[in-house]
């Protein structure tokens, strides 16, 4: 007797866990439900980084890609970032963009809805990632091209396509709502004109000094946001000004 109602509390209490669980799933936000897929992802695979025959199997690497070699990093990839250099597990790469996407993601899935922001958010990696395949896998194998458009050999991760896609549309629907660079605080300026300076201005910077920074994956999502911004505003007229003028007081 003891034994059953033992097993059957373990059981109760295990259901309940998981119910809880996916209650919080159905009540919190999709960002945040992203924001921890990307960490369990990222503490889950960083040691693949650790082995250059192993970082491809969440990292997108152009030529691979275009040799039909490992086509699921076109997703892993944008869930994975690059590890820290002394604490591999203390990535910046992984804490700027959750900040990012913390900061902008919430807002955004506020105004277009959970659905809709799940669908954009996936939709814009992906073609961010297409983007940085083809224009580096087709002319990033010179030195100069992999300098504008990224090396056809190197291995790309992170969110930042996504982002920038956020970014993006956050430019079209709410050009004058003032945006802070995380590194400079107390310096703000409306989104038409912070976006693509902090876009172009990346580009023009790691370009001169050889950084490897997914410009071209930033570039494409950036261009999914603005055209998916420009169709909301034109099927949505009454709503989208209603949207300008409330982030424009």
């Amino acid at each position: 007797m003891k034994r059953n109602l033992r097993g059957y509390t373990k059981r109760h209490i295990s259901k309940s866990r998981v119910d809880s669980f996916f209650q919080w799933l159905r009540d919190t936000s999709i960002t945040n439900v992203l924001i921890l897929i990307n960490v369990v992802f990222f503490f889950i695979a960083f040691p693949l980084f650790f082995f250059e025959q192993t970082a491809g199997y969440v990292a997108l690497q152009p030529d691979a890609f275009l040799h039909f070699k490992s086509p699921w990093t076109l997703i892993t990839s944008f869930f994975m970032h690059s590890p820290g250099g002394l604490i591999p597990f203390l990535s910046f790469h992984l804490i700027v963009n959750m900040f990012v996407l913390f900061s902008l993601g919430n807002l955004c899935e506020r105004i277009i809805g959970r659905k809709r922001f799940l669908w954009f958010y996936l939709i814009s990696g992906i073609l961010a990632n297409l983007m940085f395949v083809f224009l580096a896998g087709y002319f990033g194998n010179t030195e100069i091209g992999a300098r504008i458009f990224g090396s056809s050999l190197a291995y790309a991760v992170g969110a930042s396509g996504a982002i920038f896609a956020i970014a993006g549309l956050f430019m079209i629907l709410t050009p004058k709502l003032k945006f802070m660079i995380i590194f400079l605080p107390f310096f703000s300026l409306p989104a038409y004109i912070m976006i693509p300076l902090v876009l172009f201005g990346t580009w023009l910077v790691s370009s001169s000094v050889g950084l490897g920074i997914g410009n071209t994956a930033h570039f494409g999502g950036f261009l999914c946001g603005v055209i998916y911004g420009l169709y909301l505003r034109q099927k949505y007229k009454r709503k989208t000004k209603m949207i300008e003028r409330y982030f424009s007081r």
